[in-house]
C-alpha cells in the first residue's frame, strides 16, 4: 500500500512532464490520420487534439491545487488576444455575416487556445536547467526523425499523409512521385519547412553551447530536407536568419560553412533550383494597338495544338517593334490559342456563333494588332497572392478595421499571417498577437545579455530562429498549421521559462516568475 502511494505521489508530481515528453513526440511525428472530419471543410478532429484536451485537463487540475506556477504577466496578453479572436468570431456571425458556418468559425477561434495552451504547460514543468536541457535534446530527437523520414519518403517510398486538399485531407497513405517536394511527418512541404527554420538555427546555437559536432551534424541533416521541401519562401527566411545570427555572434567561420554547405546541398533539388530561378521569368507580354488590353500568352505543349486551331495555314509573321522584340512560333501559337479561347467564351455568353472561316480570321485579325513587349514577371505562385488572397484579405480587413471578418472568413489560406490576421482578427487581434510575441522575444533577447558567452549563443539563436519564423509568415500561414503552430509555442514557453537558469546570478532573482 505504501508503495502505490509513493507511485501515485510521483505520478502527481510529474504527471504534467510525463504528458510534455509524449506532446513533444506525438505532435510532431504522427501523421494526421482524421478521427472525425468536420461538415464543410477539410479541417478534422485528430489524436493530437485528443491528447491536447487531456493536458489541457491536468493542467486546471494541477492549477486549481496549487500545484504549478503561471507566468501571469504573460497570461494576461494570451487572455486578451483570445478575447478578440472570439469577439471577432461573434462580430462576423451574429453581425456582420462573413462568418458564413458558424461551428467552424467557433472551432477556428478555440484552435487558437489549443495551439498556444503548451507554453503554459511546458513553463510550468521547468524547475531547473536540466529540465529545459532535457526537452531541448528530447526535441533534437524528434528533429533528427522527422529529417530521416524525410529522405526515406524521397529515396525509399515512405509513404505521406498530407491535407493540401480536401480528397488527401482524408487520411490517405500517398507515395511521393520523384518529383514531388517532401513533406515527412507533416501536413504538407510548406509545414515542413517551417518547422526546419524554427529549429535549425536553434541546433547551431545548441552547438556552440556544447561544443559537440553531433549537433553540426544534426543540422546538415536537417538542411538536405529543406531542399527537398523546395520551399522557396522558408529557404529564403533560413538563409536570412542563420546568417544574420552568426554574423551578430560574429562566428564568421561557421556562417562560412553553412553558407558553403548551403551552396552546394540546393542544386541536389532540381525542384528547388527551378522555382528559385522561376521566380520572376521573362516572359512576353502581348499589347493590343486598338484597346490598350494585354494578356500573357500561355506557354504549351504539343498535345495542346491541334492541327488548323490557330488561325490561317502558316500564321502572321513575327511582329517586330522597337527594341528588337519578336515572336516566336510557339507564343504566337499560344497567344493565338488564348485569343481564340477568349472569342469563343465572348460568342457562348452572347449566343454568336462562328463558322471556321470566321473565327480563324477573327483571330487572325486581333493577333496583327498585338504588340509584343518582353517583360520579368512574377511567377503564377507570387501572381496569386498579388491577384487573389491578398485582396481578399484587404477587402475583409476593410469591412472592420477593428475587428476584421472573423476567424474562418478568409477560408484555408491566405498565404500570409499578417494578413490573414488582420483580415480575420482586425487591429485588435493582430496587435494582440504580436504583443505576445515581443515580450516573448524581448526576454530572451534582454536577458541573453546576462548570460555568459556560451550561454548566450543559445538564447540568441531562438531570437533569431523567431525571426526566420516570421520572415516566412509574410507569405505562407504558418500560425494555422497545427503541427508547426504547437511545436512553435512549445519552443516559446521553453526559451521563455528557461531564461532565469541560464543568466548570471545576480540577475537570476528578478527574472523569475
Amino acid at each position: 500500500m505504501e508503495k502505490l502511494k509513493q507511485s501515485l505521489q510521483w505520478l502527481d508530481k510529474h504527471l504534467l512532464k510525463i504528458l510534455v515528453i509524449g506532446f513533444i513526440f506525438i505532435i510532431p511525428l504522427y501523421p494526421k490520420l482524421p478521427l472525425r472530419m468536420i461538415n464543410y471543410t477539410f479541417i478534422a478532429i485528430r489524436l493530437e487534439d485528443i491528447y491536447v484536451a487531456i493536458m489541457g485537463v491536468a493542467f486546471a487540475i494541477q492549477f486549481f491545487r496549487k500545484k504549478l506556477t503561471v507566468p501571469w504577466n504573460m497570461f494576461w496578453l494570451f487572455f486578451i488576444f483570445w478575447a478578440a479572436v472570439f469577439a471577432s468570431f461573434l462580430w462576423g456571425y451574429y453581425v456582420q455575416g462573413t462568418v458564413i458556418i458558424d461551428h467552424l468559425g467557433f472551432l477556428h477561434s478555440a484552435r487558437r487556445i489549443e495551439y498556444m495552451l503548451i507554453f503554459f504547460v511546458i513553463f510550468a514543468t521547468i524547475r531547473s536547467k536540466k529540465d529545459f536541457l532535457l526537452y531541448l535534446k528530447l526535441i533534437f530527437i524528434v528533429l533528427a526523425i522527422v529529417s530521416v523520414y524525410g529522405y526515406g519518403q524521397k529515396f525509399l517510398g515512405w509513404p505521406a499523409v498530407q491535407t493540401m486538399n480536401p480528397e488527401y485531407a482524408k487520411g490517405y497513405l500517398l507515395i511521393l512521385d520523384s518529383w514531388a517536394r517532401v513533406s515527412s511527418t507533416f501536413a504538407g512541404h510548406y509545414d515542413l519547412a517551417a518547422y526546419l527554420i524554427l529549429l535549425m538555427p536553434i541546433v547551431i546555437g545548441y552547438y556552440l553551447y556544447s561544443g559537440k559536432k553531433i549537433y553540426l551534424a544534426l543540422f546538415m541533416l536537417a538542411l538536405g530536407v529543406l531542399v527537398l521541401t523546395a520551399s522557396r519562401a522558408s529557404y529564403i527566411a533560413y538563409l536570412m536568419s542563420i546568417s544574420l545570427f552568426l554574423i551578430y555572434i560574429r562566428k564568421f567561420k561557421i556562417l562560412l560553412f553553412v553558407l558553403i554547405a548551403t551552396a552546394i546541398l540546393t542544386p541536389l533539388s532540381d525542384n528547388l533550383s527551378n522555382r528559385l530561378t522561376r521566380t520572376f521569368q521573362q516572359s512576353k507580354v502581348f499589347v493590343d494597338s486598338e484597346t490598350g488590353e494585354t494578356f500573357v500568352a500561355r506557354k504549351l505543349q504539343p498535345d495542346d495544338l491541334p492541327p488548323g486551331d490557330f488561325g490561317s495555314k502558316g500564321g502572321i509573321p513575327a511582329i517586330p517593334v522597337p527594341g528588337g522584340t519578336e515572336v516566336k512560333p510557339e507564343e504566337e501559337q499560344a497567344a493565338r490559342k488564348q485569343i481564340r479561347e477568349a472569342l469563343v467564351e465572348e460568342a457562348e455568353r452572347s449566343g454568336k456563333k462562328y463558322s471556321p472561316e470566321e473565327i480563324n480570321a477573327a483571330v487572325d485579325q486581333i493577333f496583327s494588332r498585338q504588340i509584343p513587349v518582353t517583360k520579368y514577371l512574377p511567377d503564377i505562385s507570387i501572381s496569386t497572392r498579388f491577384q487573389v488572397s491578398w485582396p481578399r484579405a484587404f477587402a475583409a480587413f476593410n469591412r472592420n478595421l477593428l475587428l476584421g471578418s472573423g476567424p474562418s472568413s478568409l477560408g484555408e489560406a491566405t498565404d500570409g499571417d499578417y494578413l490573414r490576421w488582420l483580415g480575420e482578427m482586425g487591429l485588435i487581434g493582430t496587435t494582440a498577437f504580436l504583443a505576445i510575441f515581443t515580450a516573448i522575444a524581448w526576454r530572451v533577447w534582454q536577458s541573453a545579455r546576462h548570460m555568459t558567452r556560451k550561454n548566450s549563443f543559445l538564447f540568441h539563436s531562438f531570437v533569431f530562429a523567431f525571426m526566420g519564423v516570421f520572415i516566412n509568415a509574410s507569405y505562407i500561414d504558418i500560425f494555422e498549421a497545427s503541427k508547426l503552430a504547437y511545436t512553435f509555442w512549445l519552443v516559446a514557453g521553453l526559451f521563455y521559462a528557461g531564461v532565469p537558469f541560464f543568466v548570471k546570478k545576480i540577475h537570476a532573482e528578478k527574472l523569475k516568475i
